[in-house]
């Protein structure tokens, strides 16, 4: 009975010693500037979307600008492509919409707003070659859903640069979830690639699926990892305190700070319907 007692001691005495903890997080008064700009080889993708942030535990409802002055510049030229703000999609989009990357061309965005200047800058890179896109009906293993997987064929033959997402829009909704940001890079090599790189989503028969490959620069794709780890960061005592990717938008004058990221970047799209095949 002695020792029943103690253990009960000792659960009693560890108990009282919780306490709530609450991170010691920044939480500035006022939103800090987040710029989300992606200018590609297709006009329907290219624009530019500004925002004020919240602080961490804020519930607010997002707040665009719509005041800013946005422009990208062809570095080897000189010449300005303006943009515009749309209402309708609270983004900026190029007045002139034919407006586009092109291989081998450096792009600088500029955003002006209220004595503030932002800039990035990002090389437009040659695409990878996309064969085929297959789908296969698999049954209900361990870890894996019961449905049919896409496997996507290509070849990538350069030697650097290689860094690529993948965005999966199903039925017309994009994923995107903490899981959802299929990042790939040549650290292991690409020939899997060749193989068929298969996407880890069990599709139901009747899906409609849109798949986007994208070729980023290393600055782009480096944020992209960094938020991939703060949405699994679980906020639990051995994770490390939540804080912003490293942005690759640098602040040329004024006084405040920038969050968000540009991307150029070529896309290739596939769209197919999951139908079942029957004998």
């Amino acid at each position: 009975m002695r020792t029943i007692w103690v253990l009960l001691l000792s659960s009693l005495l560890l108990s009282s010693c919780q306490e709530e903890v609450f991170l010691p997080l920044d939480q500035n008064k006022e939103g800090i500037p987040v710029i989300e700009a992606l200018w590609t080889d297709q006009g329907i993708y290219n624009e530019v979307k500004i925002s004020l942030s919240n602080n961490y535990y804020d519930s607010a409802e997002y707040v665009a600008i719509s005041d800013a002055q946005v422009y990208i510049k062809v570095e080897r030229t000189g010449r300005i492509i303006p943009f515009r703000y749309v209402d309708g999609t609270k983004t900026y989009r190029a007045n002139n919409p034919s407006e586009r990357a092109r291989v081998g061309e450096r792009y600088q965005l500029n955003v002006n707003w209220r004595g503030k200047v932002f800039q990035s800058a990002g090389t437009m890179l040659e695409a990878p070659i996309v064969d085929s896109v297959t789908w296969k009906f698999e049954e209900k293993r361990l870890f894996r859903d019961e449905g049919y997987y896409i496997k996507v064929y290509g070849k990538i033959p350069f030697t650097e640069n290689n860094n690529y997402r993948i965005r999966v829009i199903e039925n017309d909704t994009l994923k995107n979830q903490r899981d959802d940001y299929l990042l790939f890079d040549d650290t292991f090599g690409l020939r899997f690639f060749e193989e068929g790189l298969e996407l880890g989503y069990a599709f139901q028969e009747k899906d409609e699926v849109r798949l986007e490959l994208y070729r980023l620069n290393k600055d782009a794709y480096d944020y992209l990892n960094q938020l991939v780890n703060l949405l699994f960061n679980d906020g639990g005592l051995f994770s490390p305190p939540p804080q912003n990717p490293q942005s690759n938008i640098k602040v040329v004058s004024g006084d405040s700070e920038v969050l968000g990221y540009f991307v150029v970047s070529p896309v290739l799209t596939r769209s197919v319907l999951i139908q079942a095949k029957y004998d």
